[in-house]
């Protein structure tokens, strides 16, 4: 059955499953009334706590989307307060934490989110245990034996323990999805918009090992070294092809997902690429940016386990997209998946 969301609950528990790993963040997220000069005052004028960071947002939208086979978390949190924080929410939205590693001398990973309704959102972030994952401290041997399928890894450039580059010129990363791959399991990969120089030497060291990667168009430029947008900020589709074709190239293996506010691309090897138009949305609807980009990977992922038709994962994941930026954090906007499945069915009748 492709269409996925006829058949909901246990009895397809037994039946694959998403383990995501990477970060791990308590978000703090802060609504003030406007951005502040330095040395100026600004009020906060509302303040929300979430769990945050690249496979927490994604497990946990999947999740609110309903997706009924096993979910399951990797990574590295503290013997803290905000570790709690983690293990709780992730816990109560059925999340396996079993492979979530207890750090005694490392703080849990932690954000302080600066917004401004209608603006780009600003980070100031602690890394804590965040820092200390290493390819040895997750076992995809051990979910691929528990029946797991996809195994999801993010955000490469905000993981340092597998960004690092070895004497051979390996990357924990390549490590870790080699790993998963030899155990059978398919991976996905997000980045982080970084600014780092060795930023597409160190995610180009873990593209061999990637099935599919879910990027947006600036990581998908600094990694190819293409400039995807004009000086006036204009997109420019031609340059974003070319930078999907280099990551193709590179070695990603099934699919390379590019997603921007205006559109969405996806390339694979040997087809045509797949241009998916983002659902518009009113700039006074916009509640914050946050998690956006996250919500439409694990719509993605969603539609890969289902084994979705292309252009329909694409619309969901649109559609997963736009409803999240309704939410104050990165998470608690996203709907079950009947719900996106009804915008889409909705947009297609308006049509």
């Amino acid at each position: 059955m492709r269409t996925g969301e006829e058949v909901r609950g246990s009895e397809r528990k037994d039946k694959g499953g998403i383990v995501c790993a990477g970060n791990f963040i308590v978000d703090r997220v802060h609504t003030l009334s406007y951005w502040p000069e330095q040395g100026n005052l600004a009020y906060i004028q509302h303040q929300d706590v979430g769990v945050g960071g690249g496979a927490a947002n994604v497990v946990t939208d999947l999740a609110s989307l309903g997706f009924s086979g096993k979910l399951a978390a990797a990574g590295c949190i503290g013997m803290d307060i905000d570790g709690e924080i983690v293990k709780t929410r992730l816990r109560g939205a059925g999340i396996d934490v079993s492979g979530l590693r207890e750090l005694p001398d490392h703080a849990t990973a932690h954000t302080h989110v600066m917004n401004v309704p209608g603006q780009n959102r600003t980070f100031f972030y602690h890394g804590g245990a965040n820092d200390a994952v290493t390819d040895a401290l997750i076992l995809p041997a051990v979910f691929a034996a528990a029946g797991y399928r996809l195994f999801y890894l993010g955000y490469l450039m905000l993981l340092p323990g597998l960004d690092r580059i070895d004497a051979e010129g390996r990357s924990g990363a390549s490590r870790l999805l080699k790993a998963a791959r030899d155990a059978g399991l398919t991976t996905c990969v997000d980045f982080v918009s970084s600014e780092d120089p060795e930023f597409a030497a160190k995610v180009g060291s873990a593209l061999p090992y990637c099935d599919f990667l879910i990027i947006n168009e600036l990581e998908a430029g600094r990694a190819t070294g293409i400039t995807v947008r004009d000086a006036m900020g204009e997109l420019d589709e031609t340059a974003l092809l070319l930078a999907g074709e280099r990551l193709l190239t590179a070695g990603v293996a099934r699919g390379a997902i590019i997603h921007a506010p205006e559109v969405s691309f996806w390339l694979a090897p040997g087809a045509k690429p797949i241009v998916s138009d983002s659902r518009p949305v009113d700039a006074a609807d916009i509640v914050s940016t946050v998690g956006a980009g996250d919500a439409f990977c694990a719509a993605v992922l969603y539609g890969l386990h289902e084994d979705w038709p292309v252009e329909r994962i694409c619309a969901v994941a649109h559609a997963a997209a736009a409803r999240c930026l309704g939410g104050a954090t990165a998470t608690d906007g996203i709907p079950d998946m009947v719900v996106l499945l009804e915008d889409v069915r909705g947009k297609h009748a308006c049509a």
